[in-house]
């Protein structure tokens, strides 16, 4: 005989909810409108504060992954693909439509005719669930294909992300790739972490500031990195691989930065 959970004083659903992992509340949430509305309601009184909310769209698939404590690892709740993806079906061309399945019955698979139309329907389903005044988006990871979300972030929230992840996919030839990278460089401001990891032409240039933040890291391609960019990166940490700074170079970054040009660093490694 089912248990009619639902008819169970709300006090004792919201100690049983506060115990769920964030993939099962989402998961949950698809089960009815009504489920929908316990947790939403449970989230509202219980606002989840330590919780950090990351957007990632990398190859051609969005997800949402929560942090519940600074500690613990992500866990990834909800997932965006594009229907081509889910075999045998198609969608009527409306916003909304989406066909769903479970991976391992740990977290819903969306599949939708626009991945980024899907991607960003459900950031703002898990915002929306878990109160949105609450969970911004804490930290962005996205390729090539999915740096649009920077400009969207940087609309949709007042807070400044703090954390983003540049991550090389090579399935992306570099037809565009200096147009991509100097967008991201003057529009992904974060005042905690980011990495940048994607190939430039020989000839890119930057003329732009970066910072303030914590630590940057230009992975791989940094050939591009200047004396000059050098001096107006404000990063604690700066970190630079494939760099074509001189020995001459550093040093003129040091007395630069000993005399209160640059702002305190820990440390500075540019590789050769």
């Amino acid at each position: 005989m089912p248990f009619p959970i639902l008819r169970t004083p709300f006090v004792v659903l919201s100690e049983i909810i506060s115990f769920l992992e964030p993939n099962e509340i989402v998961s949950a949430s698809f089960c009815s409108k009504d489920v929908g509305r316990l947790l939403k309601r449970h989230y509202e009184q219980r606002k989840p504060l330590e919780w950090r909310l990351s957007m990632i769209d990398y190859d051609a698939m969005g997800r949402v992954s929560i942090k519940t404590s600074k500690d613990c690892k992500p866990i990834i709740v909800i997932l965006a693909k594009h229907i081509s993806q889910f075999k045998g079906h198609t969608l009527e061309d409306h916003t909304n439509g989406y066909e769903r399945e479970f991976a391992s019955s740990k977290r819903p698979v969306l599949y939708f005719n626009d991945q980024v139309l899907g991607t960003k329907w459900i950031v703002d389903y898990v915002t929306g669930l878990l109160t949105r005044e609450v969970l911004d988006i804490n930290g962005l990871i996205a390729d090539r294909k999915g740096i649009w979300a920077i400009d969207w972030i940087n609309n949709r929230q007042e807070k400044m992300l703090e954390r983003f992840v540049w991550p090389k996919n090579p399935k992306y030839n570099n037809s565009n790739a200096d147009e991509t990278v100097d967008h991201v460089l003057r529009n992904a401001r974060v005042p905690l972490f980011c990495t940048i990891d994607d190939n430039v032409s020989d000839d890119f240039k930057f003329n732009g500031k970066l910072g303030p933040m914590k630590q940057l890291f230009i992975r791989s391609y940094g050939h591009w990195v200047t004396l000059n960019n050098l001096m107006n990166f404000d990063s604690i940490t700066i970190g630079v691989d494939g760099s074509r700074l001189s020995v001459p170079d550093l040093f003129s970054f040091l007395r630069h930065w000993r005399t209160g040009g640059s702002p305190p660093i820990d440390v500075s490694i540019p590789a050769f």
